[in-house]
């Protein structure tokens, strides 16, 4: 009777075993398929950079041409408002060089070797080769990381394809799936 239950165990044990291997095949597949959607999500976390950079300049010019009157404090104050208008400038400037980086991804394409625009699956983490623009839920609740080729990982990870491994802060990491 003993044997029996420890048959039933590792049974089960297998089953589950076997279930959680279909569910990451179907995860990876989805991820490279799903790339379209990546690409449309990186591009509205842009857009909504480049909004949210353009109104904060906006506020910060009504507010310098509101301080019209020449005192030292509104001196100071101009020059502070100045410092912060050209740092979201620069910030918008970024932004929609990013956006311009984008537009350069055919989010249909699909390449073996990992290049700019690739999907990656590694065996800890999911990577979208565009911009730097660093984690991005998709719908179903999974992570990607949106990052740019000058990202130290890509330098590894440059011209690999599916079933290739590289070294990353000392540890070596498998390539599950390219896109």
């Amino acid at each position: 009777m003993k044997i029996g239950s420890v048959i039933k165990f590792l049974l089960k044990v297998l089953s589950a075993c076997l279930g959680y291997l279909i569910l990451k095949k179907s995860t990876k597949n989805n991820m490279v398929s799903n790339k379209k959607e990546l690409y449309l999500n990186c591009l509205d976390a842009v857009n909504k950079k480049i909004e949210r950079y353009q109104k904060e300049m906006d506020l910060i010019k009504e507010s310098m041409e509101a301080n019209d009157v020449k005192t030292d404090y509104d001196e100071d104050n101009k020059g502070q408002l100045l410092g912060d208008f050209e740092k979201y400038a620069g910030r918008l400037s970024d932004a929609q060089e990013m956006k311009e980086s984008l537009s350069k991804i055919d989010p249909d394409h699909y390449s073996e070797e990992i290049n700019f625009g690739s999907v990656v699956e590694t065996s800890g983490n999911y990577y979208f080769i565009s911009v730097p623009i660093g984690e991005i839920t998709m719908e179903d609740g999974s992570s990607v990381y949106a990052i740019s080729t000058e990202a130290p990982i890509y330098q590894e990870m440059e011209g690999k394809k599916e079933g290739d491994t590289f070294n990353f802060n000392n540890e070596e990491v498998k390539i599950t799936a390219v896109g």
